[in-house]
């Protein structure tokens, strides 16, 4: 089963989970410090915010799949499509650790297509180099319109 993901960037938590949770009729199933989330059946919506975003609104969007032939049948559609894909593999980002690959769309938009593992206890997990998953080099082969922050990709 796929579910879209919507990523929105907040300046204030508290008075956006109390907007979302009415706009929802339903509270969060994660939350953080910074990130909430809610996993929803109407509409089959994996909505989530956070205070880490670069910007304020719409980070970025995604397709959230169970199954891993889900995840490549899905990269596969990308790719056929033309578009550049960033394979970004197994990554902890978002409180949670994930198969992911990015790709921008015509417009720009930064989109991932991910299935989730696991929760995790850190929004991103250090790497042995002391970086953040979420904060690991941009590479060469990413899409241009997946956006780089500093020296860092944007994340979940």
């Amino acid at each position: 089963m796929k579910r879209m993901h919507i990523h929105v960037g907040v300046e204030n938590l508290e008075q956006s989970i109390a907007f979302y949770s009415a706009l929802f009729a339903a509270q969060p199933v994660k939350t953080k410090a910074d990130y909430a989330k809610w996993m929803l059946d109407d509409p089959h919506i994996n909505f989530a915010i956070s205070t880490r975003s670069a910007r304020v609104g719409v980070d970025h969007l995604g397709i959230q799949v169970d199954e891993d032939s889900e995840l490549e049948a899905l990269r596969e559609r990308l790719k056929t499509a033309d578009m550049s894909v960033f394979d970004e593999g197994e990554t902890v980002c978002c409180y949670a650790r994930s198969d992911k690959s990015w790709v921008a769309d015509p417009s720009g938009i930064a989109w991932e297509a991910y299935k989730t593992m696991e929760d995790a206890q850190l929004f991103d997990a250090p790497d042995p180099t002391g970086q953040g998953e979420c904060d690991a080099p941009a590479s060469e082969e990413q899409p241009a319109g997946v956006e780089v922050r500093g020296n860092t990709r944007a994340c979940c």
